[in-house]
């Protein structure tokens, strides 16, 4: 039987609408402090025992019809020779960001199973353990937003280096790319190869980009990224503030598209002829009381009457505030609301 998060990232009927989480596994869960205990972030991350656990604990607690492989989108950057570290406060920071030729150059390609091995023993540890209804997600940023943290160095405001980069070395920026298109599609493959049920690409920093930049300095590696993928299992692109790029977007072939919070779901949905898509409850929603949260998500739901393909997800990933009680009545709320 198959899993119905896949029948609806193939855009087809399900019993009642699939629901998972962007960050469902993550800090306001007390069970994933129990887990990581005292570890350092990036060796939480590189742990097959420990991200696997996350991972199922998630599912478990929140009942969501799929798991996402714990992990993050940057230490993919580290065998690639750039210094990775989670400083309380900032966040990841590489403290030798790439700005010029020689940094380019520098930089090592090695497939996946050679450069991050312990992503296929997470996978492995996850399905030992998963039921045999619950989808796994695998995940990695997109080529654009993995770029932008190696070249500002941390999170940024005016993406400055990045664009500077873009408009006055757009060779350079070329090279850069055609690297992260070639490892990004390494390590989606061995996930995979090792037994995920569909990929997810995030490309959180794209929104800042103009359709005009987004055309050229985007789209043509994204693409070849998708075209390595496409055909093995679903892939789905999300992108956050995005909402003017999707029109483009939207002839790429992705098998399902998410949406950010900021996008009507229904209208944008129709507009573009989406095969399937995922989204978008605004995440603060979560913070407030139970009747809001079912009201919200009852918006949703009513606003794509049923229509084959729709999964539910959040408009961005949980925050460290949010109540657990909250995010499993969202769940339930979801199951019951869409079955009837």
């Amino acid at each position: 039987m198959e899993k119905v998060f896949v029948t609806a990232c193939k855009g087809q009927p399900t019993a009642h609408t699939p629901i998972w989480l962007n960050r469902q596994a993550g800090r306001y869960m007390p069970e994933y402090h129990q887990v990581k205990g005292d570890m350092p972030s990036l060796d939480f991350f590189k742990h097959p025992e420990k991200a696997a656990q996350a991972t199922l604990d998630a599912q478990r607690i929140l009942g969501v019809d799929a798991a996402i492989m714990f992990a993050d989108l940057l230490p993919i950057m580290e065998p690639m020779g750039l210094r990775l570290e989670y400083v309380a406060g900032q966040g990841p920071v590489f403290d030798n960001p790439i700005r010029q030729a020689g940094d380019v150059d520098a930089l090592i390609n090695a497939p996946a199973q050679e450069a991050t091995p312990y992503i296929a023993d997470t996978v492995k540890n996850i399905l030992a353990d998963l039921p045999a209804d619950i989808a796994l997600i695998g995940f990695a940023g997109a080529p654009f937003t993995l770029a932008s943290y190696a070249i500002e160095g941390r999170g940024s405001r005016n993406y400055v280096f990045v664009k500077k980069m873009m408009y006055e070395q757009p060779a350079l920026w070329r090279q850069l790319l055609d690297k992260l298109v070639e490892q990004v599609a390494s390590y989606l493959q061995l996930q995979i190869d090792s037994g995920v049920d569909a990929v997810q690409v995030f490309d959180t920093w794209v929104g800042n980009l103009s359709v005009a930049d987004f055309r050229v300095f985007v789209q043509p590696y994204l693409q070849a990224l998708l075209d390595k993928l496409k055909g093995q299992v679903p892939v789905i692109y999300f992108g956050t503030g995005n909402s003017h790029l999707l029109p483009d977007v939207a002839g790429m072939g992705f098998d399902v598209v998410a949406f950010d919070w900021r996008t009507p779901l229904a209208e944008t949905w129709d507009s573009l002829s989406f095969n399937a898509v995922q989204g978008n409850l605004d995440p603060i929603v979560l913070c407030a009381d139970q009747a809001t949260v079912a009201a919200q998500s009852e918006a949703i739901l009513d606003s794509v009457r049923g229509k084959p393909g729709h999964i539910f997800n959040l408009g961005h990933g949980i925050i460290p505030e949010t109540p657990v009680d909250n995010v499993k009545f969202l769940v339930d709320h979801v199951h019951e609301y869409s079955a009837r």
